[in-house]
């Protein structure tokens, strides 16, 4: 059984959003909670992260809007090697999202290092988050495969997105990539490495 990990963004992802449904629907997955949704800071989520990613023995992210970043930000983190594959949908731009919610997000600089594990993107091309030439960027610079669904806004329960079934396609997508064998970088870190790291 695939073990996953649901990240939402800002907010949180409400009961209507598709990620809870994959939660609901998917047995094996479940969601990386916060405990501040509304004013996130970088480190506290990576913390959350860090410590779900030690209670498992590698498991792939489905993460959504700044839920995205929080994945892009372990490309030189220790929790990387337990990340066997992101689904990122709808990222953010990290400048474009302060600009739209000032004095709440402490989340450091743009992630823009390759990610050391396979990454699949779903974008959109009207994101009020990510223009196209941004969405390109970040796509470039993380070394992920692109697929772009259109006019699809945020890709959230406001333009339209409850349960998602092409997502789960999309994941399929994720996991068979994750088979074939890749010059990732390196990010060898195993579980016990993770749980030290976090006690530190």
């Amino acid at each position: 059984m695939i073990q996953t990990l649901v990240i939402p963004g800002l907010n949180g992802s409400s009961d209507e959003h598709w990620q809870r449904h994959w939660v609901r629907e998917r047995i094996s997955s479940s969601v990386v909670e916060q405990e501040n949704w509304t004013c996130p800071v970088l480190a506290h989520w990576q913390a959350k992260l860090d410590e779900a990613l030690s209670n498992t023995d590698g498991a792939f992210l489905v993460a959504h809007s700044l839920g995205c970043l929080l994945a892009a930000s372990y490309a030189g983190r220790r929790g990387a090697g337990l990340i066997r594959g992101a689904l990122l949908v709808a990222p953010c731009s990290l400048e474009t999202t302060l600009q739209m919610h000032p004095c709440m997000i402490d989340f450091g600089i743009e992630p823009l290092e390759r990610l050391p594990f396979p990454s699949l993107v779903v974008g959109s091309l009207n994101d009020p988050y990510m223009s196209v030439p941004q969405l390109e960027r970040h796509v470039k610079a993380w070394g992920s495969d692109l697929v772009t669904i259109g006019f699809s806004g945020h890709i959230n329960v406001a333009s339209g997105f409850g349960r998602w079934p092409q997502g789960y396609d999309f994941f399929e997508r994720l996991v068979r990539s994750s088979m074939v064998p890749q010059p990732w970088p390196s990010a060898a870190t195993s579980r016990s490495d993770l749980v030290r790291s976090s006690t530190l």
